[in-house]
């Protein structure tokens, strides 16, 4: 079996005050898609972000404007912010001046040797990581003509090479994404990555669409990845509002077990054994227990015969039956009630279970 780098091995990496790596909690990330320098719907939205459980945000920096918003930005905020730059070395000079806590910026597309140095003792000196971006849709012309095509071996090489210009100058903060809109690509690129370096991953499949489809791509893509234990903070990249990119983060990363985030609800697929109306049902359970913080595993089932053995391992669970239902709690039945009580009494329960 190929040895990986897992999240355990990698380094650690302080960004404002959140670390990540080294066996550290998988952080959730999201970008601003509001104008940088629209300082209070940025704020706004950052804010929500927060609300919702995003850990790390990013904000484009494309011009000096919203360089300097950051200076209004950030002491309205609690969560540390990325400047995402692109080739100008002033800008990244001026975000850090500005308060940032980590730039997005490849080293090797900034210009010559002066100002990489510069960006690179800048950020040395403020204690702000650099995160390496490769991007499939962006790899070097002599990589993709070396390699033919776009290859995981084409995106670990462009990373190399950024790498190599900060290790050379005597820096090692790094974290490194190499995002690629085809699942089985990121997949690779990510794996092959973590057979060579230890420096912490940051893991996105971009482009992946809008909400529904960008949501199954995400899933399948980051479950991939985080399941061999590679991965240090994530993004969900939707085509939408990106506080729709929390809820999605969150419910990869408990459906692993690497993170706990309130409520997780188990319902089955319905059947012809189904007399309740259990989509109804499991929306309803899904509703009142949105915004429970405590960690509870919840079932929600159509049938009262299989309903508590399938589930035995949910805190607390609801049955629908013929007229009748149950609730039950870690696979025992504890109360039968009328169909129509069935939601009111499994409410009470909850309440009682969450005083408990």
């Amino acid at each position: 079996m190929i040895n990986l780098y897992t999240r355990e091995q990698t380094r650690v990496v302080t960004i404002k005050d959140v670390q990540i790596g080294g066996g550290n909690p998988i952080i959730i990330q999201s970008m601003c898609n509001t104008k940088t320098e629209d300082v209070k719907s940025t704020v706004n939205q950052i804010l929500e972000l927060e609300r919702l459980g995003c850990e790390i945000v990013r904000v484009a920096i494309p011009n000096e404007t919203s360089g300097l918003a950051l200076k209004e930005i950030i002491p309205q905020i609690n969560i540390p912010v990325v400047a995402d730059i692109h080739f100008d070395y002033k800008l990244a000079l001026l975000a850090i001046d500005c308060g940032v806590h980590k730039l997005r910026i490849n080293p090797g597309n900034i210009g010559a040797e002066d100002r990489v140095k510069a960006v690179v003792q800048k950020a040395k000196s403020h204690n702000i990581p650099i995160r390496i971006g490769i991007n499939s849709g962006s790899i070097e012309k002599s990589l993709l003509k070396k390699h033919g095509e776009v290859t995981a071996s084409a995106m670990v090489e462009s990373a190399t090479r950024h790498i190599e210009i900060l290790e050379q100058l005597d820096f090692s903060d790094i974290v490194v994404s190499l995002k690629a809109s085809t699942v089985p690509l990121a997949i690779d690129a990510y794996t092959e990555f973590a057979q060579k370096y230890n420096y912490p991953l940051h893991v996105g499949i971009t482009e992946s669409g809008t909400l529904y489809r960008g949501t199954i791509k995400s899933s399948v893509g980051l479950g991939a990845i985080l399941s061999r234990g590679i991965g240090d903070t994530i993004r969900v990249s939707l085509t939408d509002d990106p506080t729709k990119e929390i809820d999605c983060a969150k419910n990869i990363l408990q459906s692993l077990n690497l993170r706990t985030f309130g409520v997780e609800i188990i319902s089955c697929p319905t059947c012809g054994r189904t007399n309740v109306d259990l989509m109804k049902l499991a929306n309803q359970v899904e509703e009142i227990t949105k915004d429970i913080k405590t960690p509870l595993k919840i079932a929600v089932m159509g049938c009262v015969v299989n309903g508590p053995g399938e589930a035995r391992e949910a805190d607390i669970g609801i049955a629908g039956g013929n007229g009748e239902g149950i609730i039950f709690k870690k696979g025992q039945i504890v109360k039968k009630v009328h169909e129509n009580e069935l939601f009111e009494v499994f409410q009470k329960e909850m309440k009682e279970l969450l005083a408990f």
